[in-house]
């Protein structure tokens, strides 16, 4: 078998035992003009090394033409492909790591409270100018970077914990070191203010800083603070950011700062405050329903731990269910016939999906807590996009 393979066809005589084609020739760089030298060095070489006189000489400069333009062709041309291909999915993974790190949920919650607050300043059409959607992004990157501080902070003081509770974060995970969440978080920091301060409207800078100095004592691991430990505390940093700052602060930038109108609590404004203040203490209930095991681990003393998770999840329930209520009763007494429909119908029907899913969870499961905390937000999304029509 051996003779079959190796010796069955003989391109040189037994008396001369040639080089390999392939013989090696030093090459240096990726680059294509380093490729390119390369295979000529590599065609060189052949072609001095293998100048016979015998008559498949021929033959051997015919091989060797068409290695170099195969070479030139298909080689040069995939590590190209293949650099590209890298790069590409390097950009790729970065962003991914980026877009858990922000937990874009809180995102696109921020964002929304931040548009549908900010059109409850909107009295008439012509309102909505170039003017208002200069101060809505104003409001949005600032917040946006805020955002991020604040998640990131988090984070970083809680590595070990997301281990056990959210091993797919960038820090817990390994993606990200503590030095590149440090950086991200201080860029975030210094950012937000930067805007805010540029900016010059009080009422945004206020929110920033509200907002830094909550986020900051909710977090930090340090004397007096990391006021996640106990759950009161927590709650009311969620509550006092999600329902009073939004709302308050980000109405009155719009409002006072951008309109030059004087500040006026009206009557959606107070619906949207009131009924947010439910909604920021389910999502800060709700939200460590999914971690107790990481919780009770580092002795995080939240009402989950305590009560235990089926009790806090009906809590929940039912709170919300009471703000579907009144924010039913406030849809009655709008001064706008299509007002009224809109808001009592679309809370009665957020609040029959709710308690449709609701009954319908499996409550011995950990991923269903998980995807039900982000129904949760879902719902938290809905509200917002009615929270204008209520006139």
């Amino acid at each position: 078998m051996e003779s079959l393979a190796l010796g069955a066809f003989t391109l040189f005589p037994s008396s001369s035992i040639r080089p390999s084609p392939f013989s090696r020739v030093p090459c240096r760089g990726y680059s294509f003009a380093s490729l390119q030298k390369c295979n000529n060095q590599v065609l060189h070489y052949q072609s001095k090394k293998w100048n016979t006189r015998n008559n498949d000489s021929k033959f051997l400069d015919g091989f060797l033409l068409f290695q170099g333009k195969f070479f030139q062709k298909n080689y040069s041309t995939n590590a190209v492909s293949n650099y590209s291909e890298g790069s590409g999915s390097s950009m790729q993974t970065s962003l991914n790591a980026f877009y858990r790190f922000t937990r874009p949920h809180t995102v696109i919650g921020t964002a929304l409270s931040i548009i549908s607050v900010s059109l409850l300043a909107v009295e008439k059409f012509s309102d909505i100018s170039p003017l208002f959607v200069t101060g809505l992004m104003q409001a949005l990157v600032s917040s946006f970077f805020m955002n991020v501080y604040i998640v990131g902070l988090n984070q970083l003081f809680d590595i070990e914990i997301d281990k056990i509770n959210k091993p797919d974060l960038p820090l817990a995970s390994g993606e990200y070191s503590v030095k590149t969440g440090v950086i991200i978080v201080s860029t975030s920091v210094f950012l937000s203010f930067a805007i805010g301060v540029a900016v010059g409207s009080w009422p945004l800078f206020w929110a920033l800083f509200i907002s830094f100095v909550l986020g900051t004592a909710y977090s930090t691991n340090l004397p007096f603070l990391r006021w996640k430990r106990s759950p009161i505390a927590a709650a009311l940093c969620i509550l006092v950011v999600r329902a009073v700052i939004v709302q308050l602060a980000f109405f009155m930038h719009i409002q006072k700062f951008i309109y030059g109108r004087p500040i006026m609590f009206t009557r959606p404004l107070i619906f949207a405050t009131a009924f947010m203040s439910f909604f920021s203490v389910v999502i800060a209930l709700f939200k460590d329903i999914p971690d107790i095991v990481g919780d009770r681990t580092f002795g995080i003393r939240s009402f989950t731990t305590r009560l235990g998770q089926e009790k806090v999840f009906w809590i929940c329930i039912y709170l919300l269910q009471i703000a579907y209520g009144i924010a039913g009763v406030a849809g009655v007494n709008s001064v706008y016939n299509w007002s009224k429909c809109v808001t009592v119908l679309g809370h009665a029907f957020l609040a029959s999906v709710l308690w449709k899913h609701a009954k319908s969870l499996d409550l011995t499961s950990q991923s269903a807590f998980k995807s039900f905390y982000m129904f949760i937000w879902k719902l938290f999304y809905a509200e917002y996009l009615l929270i204008p029509l209520l006139r």
